[in-house]
């Protein structure tokens, strides 16, 4: 896949978050990639190899998505807004009218490949006892806006493959990624930018809340982005499920914490992240617990069989790193990504 007379020109949305970053490292890394474009709100303060920037809003109709994209080989789509999730119409505009601007500039500028960031949000409830494959339907979970709107975003992509079929179109939908470079900026979505992340340390857990049916599955963001090199270099269409091997419970983690699961009822844990999310205490809105204990388990075979693709870190090894860098306040060179401990 080379566009004329240029070599491979990738650009990259939402290029300076918790996944830009690792994609655009990777991709800058790659010998058979001879520039990548990463467009964000703001520049960063980071300069890797064959890299430029452009700030770019997607939420702005203003934004010449076009001109970013004519002369790319594809386009990696990974912009998303998680806040403000008390109001919903913000988050609609950014991810899910930008993501429309962003597919429709693809197809103008006549970029052969679109590879977007979906999830295994995406997906309807499901099951924790085994593994469902691509052909799980996603329509999310309706009360939750990151998950709404992710399957929103399927629906449209189903749309857009049935009018551009010359586009070639892959979903990549990652189990719930982390990074030690992400963990400030995770704090401050999910838990609120006062919550001390000293505080996550495991000689500080009496006990480990045991809640049902929460079983999740992680993956280490760097494992995810090399994914998404691989989809950027292959034929591959389609949707790819990402996943490291083990699932995450109470149990897991527990043994990891050297701390007791204690059985919550899952009304007290929503009753009480409810009142935090009402009394703008909370980020995370009791409407994604509500789809976190409802996500299935994502087998992720067509992955490995057709883009070669496997996960170097284990689902444990990827909590511990985010643990430390909780506690290290660490962060990146980006204004998403920044690093700080408390405020």
């Amino acid at each position: 896949m080379v566009s004329s007379g240029t070599g491979m020109r990738v650009v990259v949305t939402g290029a300076t978050g918790n996944v830009g970053t690792s994609v655009v490292r990777l991709l800058s890394e790659d010998p058979e990639v001879t520039s990548v474009l990463g467009l964000a709100r703001r520049i960063p303060d980071w300069s890797p190899p064959k890299t430029d920037w452009s700030a770019v809003d997607l939420a702005s109709e203003e934004a010449d998505l076009v001109e970013q994209f004519q002369g790319a080989a594809a386009v990696v789509h990974l912009a998303w807004a998680f806040q403000p999730t008390h109001d919903p119409a913000a988050t609609w505009r950014t991810n899910v009218l930008g993501s429309m601007r962003v597919f429709e500039a693809v197809a103008e500028a006549g970029v052969p490949a679109l590879v977007h960031a979906s999830s295994v949000g995406a997906y309807s409830p499901g099951p924790k006892d085994r593994a469902v494959d691509e052909s799980w339907p996603t329509h999310g979970w309706p009360d939750a806006a990151y998950c709404r709107e992710k399957a929103y975003l399927e629906r449209a992509l189903d749309t857009f493959e049935r009018d551009h079929p010359e586009t070639r179109v892959v979903r990549m939908r990652p189990a719930f990624l982390f990074k030690r470079q992400s963990a400030s900026e995770q704090r401050r979505i999910f838990g609120g930018r006062f919550l001390p992340g000293p505080l996550a340390r495991p000689e500080l857990l009496p006990f480990l809340p045991d809640i049902p049916g929460l079983r999740v599955q992680a993956l280490h963001t760097d494992d995810a982005a090399n994914a998404y090199r691989l989809a950027v270099h292959s034929d591959a269409r389609g949707a790819f499920n990402l996943a490291a091997e083990q699932s995450v419970d109470a149990q897991v983690l527990g043994e990891m914490l050297g701390a007791r699961p204690v059985r919550l009822p899952r009304t007290a844990a929503r009753s009480a992240i409810a009142a935090a999310w009402g009394l703008h205490l909370l980020p995370a809105s009791p409407h994604l617990f509500d789809a976190v204990l409802r996500l299935p388990l994502m087998d992720c075979t067509r992955a490995r069989a057709e883009l070669g693709w496997r996960p170097e870190h284990t689902a444990t090894e990827v909590l511990q790193e985010f643990l430390q860098g909780l506690q290290q306040g660490a962060g990146a060179r980006t204004e998403p990504l920044r690093g700080r401990k408390v405020g």
